[in-house]
């Protein structure tokens, strides 16, 4: 049996199905970005693209977490 998924990936499904755009496409903008701070990064995806705190923040933080993973 699967695990489910946990943490800020459990909100991806609907990330995805509210905003249209795949997490990978999310994750480019985010790196792209020259901001580096997690809250200016969500405060930016916010105002630029209409996310709301928890999407934003759920993208960040696995970004940003995935990085510094290597």
């Amino acid at each position: 049996m699967t695990e489910p998924v946990k943490g800020p990936a459990s909100y991806f499904p609907s990330i995805e199905k509210k905003y249209g755009r795949p997490i990978g496409e999310w994750q480019s903008l985010i790196r792209a970005s020259e901001l580096t701070e997690h809250m200016d990064l969500v405060n930016w995806l916010k105002a630029e693209h209409g996310l709301g705190r928890g999407h934003a923040n759920a993208l960040v933080a696995h970004t940003l977490r995935e990085d510094a993973d290597g």
